[in-house]
């Protein structure tokens, strides 16, 4: 059994939902209790997320001139910014834990993409 089940096409499903969650979640929560950084980095991210899921070669994408390759690298660097951010600026609480939530669950889809079969 392949345990890299997410696709190309699903994770083009994920990836509108979960722009606008970044960017609602924090009014949402109250985030930025323990460092107004908490906040601006959640919304900052989910309006690049939007930006990059627009610019993205998938069948969900607006624009299509990014290669997903890039997409999931982006995805990947984002995730070990969200594992790494309450450490790195001293969130605490709420603020900590739904970087460290979010982080993880990022990591995972990316750890369970499907790489793309190549083409010769």
């Amino acid at each position: 059994m392949n345990l890299r089940f997410v696709s190309k096409r699903i994770h083009a499903y994920l990836d509108y939902p979960v722009a606008a969650s970044l960017m609602v979640m924090p009014v949402l929560l109250g985030l930025g209790e323990s460092n107004p950084l908490a906040f601006w980095l959640a919304t900052i991210t989910g309006v690049a997320a939007l930006i990059l899921t627009v610019l993205t070669d998938h069948h969900l994408g607006l624009i299509r001139v990014l290669p997903y390759g890039f997409h999931i690298a982006v995805d990947a660097l984002v995730g070990l910014t969200f594992v790494l951010a309450p450490t790195l600026f001293g969130f605490q609480g709420a603020d900590a834990l739904y970087y460290w939530i979010n982080g993880a669950a990022v990591l995972c889809v990316v750890s369970l993409h499907q790489p793309e079969k190549c083409t010769a």
